[in-house]
């Protein structure tokens, strides 16, 4: 499997980690950057182009990193046709997928160790969706909100 992955300074050393664990494990990653830790960094620059090789990648999931992942979720989830999930343990990873078929997990740098994150990567990664009508249904009104502006009832 593809894996994008990106990051700004505050989990640049999470997303050193990630790159080498998910590699040996066997994941093709593509890195988005950061490429060098640069405190001054602004996080949009590269979780955005993160998320839009994401959605142009049939079939690649991705991962972005900050400080607390909350502005990095918001920005994947700017890119049109992106559902990005800030998952805090096991549990919020496994539903993302299962229940919200996310594409993009977002993590907190600063809120986990790198053991934790991983685990947390591991199982967004490895976890489907369940293809539950009920689920299915749900993300079939989110997109089209997003393509109409408007709330259609199932």
């Amino acid at each position: 499997m593809r894996v994008h992955i990106a990051t700004d300074h505050a989990a640049f050393e999470t997303k050193q980690f990630l790159v080498e664990s998910l590699r040996a494990k066997g994941y093709e990653i593509v890195d988005h950057g950061a490429t060098t830790l640069d405190p001054d960094d602004d996080y949009p620059a590269t979780i955005i182009p993160c998320a839009e090789a994401v959605r142009d990648d049939p079939g690649s999931l991705g991962i972005v990193l900050g400080g607390s992942g909350n502005g990095e979720q918001i920005s994947a989830n700017k890119v049109k046709g992106i559902r990005a999930a800030l998952a805090y343990d096991i549990s919020t990873a496994q539903l993302a997928r299962e229940h919200n078929d996310a594409h993009i997990v977002a993590l907190g740098g600063r809120m986990h160790t790198l053991q934790e994150a991983l685990g947390i990567v591991l199982v967004f990664l490895e976890t489907p969706f369940s293809e539950n009508p009920r689920h299915q249904r749900r993300i079939d009104l989110i997109s089209a909100y997003e393509a109409t502006g408007e709330i259609t009832p199932a």
